[in-house]
């Protein structure tokens, strides 16, 4: 095999207070493609990528070239990083004879991420529960509940989004953040989305990261107020995710107003729960 071709879904992660841990796959995709021999430069993040593999492989590295496509903006919050780095990961898999397991490319791309939560679900789709040091446990989305994307017209750097948040936080508010993550588990496991109401909210971090995005308490209410689940900053930005299962053409608009952002825009799409596809 000379060639492979790897679909990647976008992601959602944190899902307000589970931070570094909750994530959901998107039914929007970037597929990187991977040939052997020698082209340009891969860059710094696949070529990083290639070391993970070849070092956890243990064959012998060969010279490739990769290309990505595909719908997922980049540095959104939107798991990006990921369709690259775990589109590159299962490419090199392929074109070795599959000598890595999923879990072990999971395992490789969540540690050059940083943290697994978008990894994760990228990964398997669906919903997933993934503690930075534990399993992965990963539960079906019913095609019912809808993600109301707001996309802005500018990026948020993930390292820029980290540097917003304090060293410290008061117990109170850990706690607060601990109860609704469990929450949010317990209903995207059970399937009963009618109990997300009122589990979104997060003291960990999307206060530290409205300076950021100012818009976000904003829009988040507007689409309460339109007849939303409720809604989060995905992952670290600029994306602004609500989730429901009726009226999103009013929930749609009643963001895109909140936001007051020239360019930005609503998209409607539903779960992905295949995860990393390898196309024909």
């Amino acid at each position: 095999m000379n060639q492979a071709s790897v679909r990647v879904p976008a992601t959602t992660a944190n899902l307000g207070p589970g931070f570094d841990c909750l994530g959901v796959a998107l039914q929007i995709h970037n597929t990187t493609t991977v040939r052997r021999g020698r082209g340009k430069d891969p860059g710094e993040m696949a070529a990083e990528a290639a070391d993970a593999f070849f070092h956890e492989a243990g064959g012998k590295p060969f010279a490739f070239s990769w290309n990505v496509s595909g719908d997922v903006p980049r540095s959104r919050g939107l798991g990006s990083s990921v369709t690259v780095r775990l589109g590159v990961l299962h490419g090199l898999n392929e074109l070795a004879g599959r000598p890595l397991d999923r879990h072990r490319i999971f395992r490789l791309c969540a540690r050059l991420e940083g943290h697994p939560d978008n990894a994760a679900s990228a990964a398997f789709g669906g919903f997933t529960v993934v503690p930075p040091e534990g399993p992965v446990q990963r539960y079906p989305v019913n095609k019912s509940l809808r993600f109301l994307l707001l996309i802005p017209p500018f990026e948020i750097s993930t390292p820029a989004a980290r540097k917003a948040l304090p060293a410290k936080i008061p117990l109170a508010d850990a706690v607060l953040s601990v109860g609704n993550a469990a929450a949010v588990a317990a209903a995207f496991a059970s399937g009963q989305y009618a109990r997300l109401t009122g589990c979104f909210g997060d003291r960990l971090h999307q206060p530290y990261r409205e300076k950021l995005l100012p818009c976000l308490p904003a829009v988040i209410a507007a689409a309460e107020s339109a007849g939303a689940i409720g809604g989060w900053l995905s992952g670290s930005g600029s994306t602004i995710a609500c989730i429901t299962t009726r009226r999103t053409e009013k929930i749609a608009r009643a963001m895109l107003s909140a936001s007051g952002l020239p360019g930005a825009a609503v998209f409607d799409v539903g779960a992905d729960n295949s995860g990393v596809r390898i196309l024909p």
